[in-house]
């Protein structure tokens, strides 16, 4: 067992009562895990205090209490201490715990609204191919080399990503490439980790649910850069135009890449097609699996970080060319002459960037109808605008159930029904039943018609008050298209 005062090591304290010197057997801040001796950690949350909770630890057989605030009454023979940020307090002690394992392996953090997964996915494949052990944290799985370790959150909370990266360590891995949400960096979930690099992909509007208001939701991102040490690197997007604005204050050593703009690392896009995307970087035609400008960012920021983590350019270009990408983005499903395309575009930005893409590569003959959904109880305000980039890019769009959560579906399509005007209503749908609007789809559908799938992407279920019912968008359209064309 590990020893407290080594433990609180860096963590900002305000007093103590007890024994110091008392050993920890692990470090808890759900009280329902609490065993005997441990160092029960009471965090404020968003929706719950941990602080109310203190007297469930002690009565679970917890010997250390931190916390923010002290309890009125102090039980005797239970260690007291008081911290500054007990999330962040949470997140150090626990790199202390487990040996801090991020001083022995090169961990990368990437944050953006979208294109997160991708890029950690493509970073996680592209390393394996070259012959390293690699560690993955993202919202599509946890891996330590091979091993699939199921997500439960883009960012798992403090304990697990040092649990996590200690097993990586153990495993003999070199590299983490990891996804940092916007409330994971609030929450301090990543406290306590050093990183080799942070990533900055985009920003548009999302979970200002969480963050109140898009300021917030900047300075969220933009902490992830402030609290680099000067050794990291920080590879930002230069063509989105609060790249700048992320490594202001940033200690570490400043990188861009991008499209349009002057950058360490730039592109031209020189085709794009539905089997593919050819890039010019640097003078190096390379030709990629993947489709879209958006992937041509993704690409490029990979190609970004391999380099600074020293890397040769021209194998890592080698490399990239034949990796295919993370599951349900951009999956490409063909049958019986149709199309589909399986995405998880969840806010307007990325739906946009999707349409987009399959409009740059059609012939203007065929039919893209989009079946879209927005989810229940998060960001109301890109309902709407979800479903007029919807009904603008396409032929035909069909609003339907995403993962209504605790909301009624149908009051989630009547706030996407609004942002269609009344020219556009002729070309939409409404159907609740996520399964019927993707038959619906595909019955609608002939020859070379594109149907695109949006907004679960990877997810393999739907969330309907607080139970998942298993449902793939690829596996249901699979399905479908099998039956309905006869293949």
């Amino acid at each position: 067992m590990n020893v407290l005062k080594d433990i609180l090591y860096k963590v900002s304290l305000t007093s103590t009562i007890g024994d110091m010197e008392r050993r920890v057997s692990d470090i808890v801040f759900d009280s329902r895990k609490v065993s005997e001796n441990s160092a029960f950690v009471a965090v404020p949350g968003t929706q719950v205090d941990g602080h109310d909770f203190i007297q469930t630890a002690l009565e679970k057989g917890a010997s250390t209490i931190v916390c923010e605030r002290l309890p009125e009454q102090i039980k005797e023979g239970v260690t007291y201490v008081q911290v500054v940020n007990s999330a962040k307090a949470l997140g150090i002690m626990a790199s202390n715990f487990y040996g801090n394992p991020s001083d022995k392996i090169k961990v990368v953090a990437v944050t953006g609204t979208n294109g997160k997964t991708t890029t950690v996915t493509l970073l996680h494949q592209l390393f394996v191919s070259m012959g390293y052990s690699t560690g993955l944290l993202s919202t599509v799985e946890n891996k330590i080399n091979e091993e699939v370790i199921p997500a439960t959150h883009t960012t798992p909370d403090a304990v697990s990503v040092q649990a996590l990266l200690r097993k990586m360590v153990e495993a003999g891995c070199t590299h983490c490439f990891m996804e940092a949400s916007s409330h994971a960096i609030v929450q301090e979930r990543i406290a306590g980790l050093k990183l080799a690099g942070a990533v900055f992909t985009n920003i548009t509007h999302d979970h200002l649910d969480y963050h109140g208001t898009f300021d917030e939701y900047i300075k969220a991102k933009k902490k992830l850069f402030d609290d680099l040490p000067k050794d990291a690197f920080a590879l930002v997007n230069a063509d989105d135009k609060r790249g700048m604005v992320m490594i202001q204050n940033c200690k570490g050593t400043h990188q861009t890449f991008g499209l349009k703009s002057a950058a360490d690392f730039k592109a031209k896009i020189l085709s794009n097609t539905l089997e593919g995307l050819e890039l010019d970087i640097n003078g190096r035609l390379t030709w990629f699996r993947m489709i879209g400008a958006f992937n041509a960012y993704n690409l490029l920021g990979v190609l970004g970080v391999a380099v600074l983590l020293g890397e040769d350019e021209e194998e890592v270009l080698r490399e990239l060319s034949g990796i295919k990408g993370a599951k349900g983005r951009f999956d490409r499903i063909s049958i019986g002459g149709i199309t589909a395309i399986v995405d998880y575009a969840h806010t307007p930005d990325a739906l946009d960037n999707v349409l987009k893409t399959i409009n740059g590569v059609r012939t203007g003959n065929e039919q893209l109808i989009t079946v879209v959904g927005c989810g229940g109880n998060r960001d109301k305000t890109k309902r709407p605008a979800m479903a007029k980039i919807a009904v603008t890019e396409s032929t035909k769009a069909i609003f339907t159930s995403d993962n209504p959560r605790f909301e009624e579906p149908m009051d989630i399509l009547r706030d996407m029904q609004a942002g269609v005007g009344p020219s556009e209503i002729r070309k939409t749908l409404t159907i609740e039943d996520r399964r019927e609007a993707i038959k619906t789809a595909i019955m609608l559908s002939q020859k070379g018609d594109i149907i695109l799938i949006a907004g679960k992407g990877h997810e393999d279920y739907q969330e309907i008050k607080g139970v998942k019912h298993h449902f793939d968008d690829a596996e249901v359209v699979t399905e479908l298209l099998t039956q309905l064309t006869g293949n």
